[in-house]
């Protein structure tokens, strides 16, 4: 059973950095893409990044482009998401996903599986 726990989350002000990361186990196939979500109260879960485990290609909405870097550690199973110059506007509840076709979008309805949520506030 694939399951992903996601960490890292918490509060920092505005300006400052976080790490966050997801951490994969049970998957059995050769190749997978790893997408970071958010929800902020009231909206709907967007894509923020994802990953590819096969070659590292990555892709971001505009909104985090400079700021955020994805990456992955195969060896530990385990994506990273480097957070800089964080907003206010940045505040959500970021989740990790699994989409075991490889397609690379950053449609939540087409991820596999799911992690838990972790938080990230950014306040001053």
């Amino acid at each position: 059973q694939v399951q992903l726990v996601a960490s890292g989350g918490g509060l920092v002000q505005p300006g400052g950095s976080l790490r966050l990361s997801c951490a994969v186990s049970g998957f059995t196939g050769d190749h997978y893409a790893i997408g970071w979500f958010r929800q902020a109260p009231g909206k709907e879960r967007e894509g923020v990044s994802v990953i590819s485990s096969r070659d590292g290609s990555a892709f971001y909405r505009d909104s985090v482009k400079g700021r955020f870097t994805i990456s992955r550690d195969n060896a530990k199973n385990t994506v990273y998401l480097q957070m800089n110059n964080l907003k206010p506007e940045d505040t959500a509840v970021y989740y990790c996903a699994v989409d075991i076709r490889l397609r690379m979008w950053l449609d939540p309805l087409e991820y596999d599986y799911w992690g838990q949520g972790t938080p990230v506030t950014v306040s001053s």
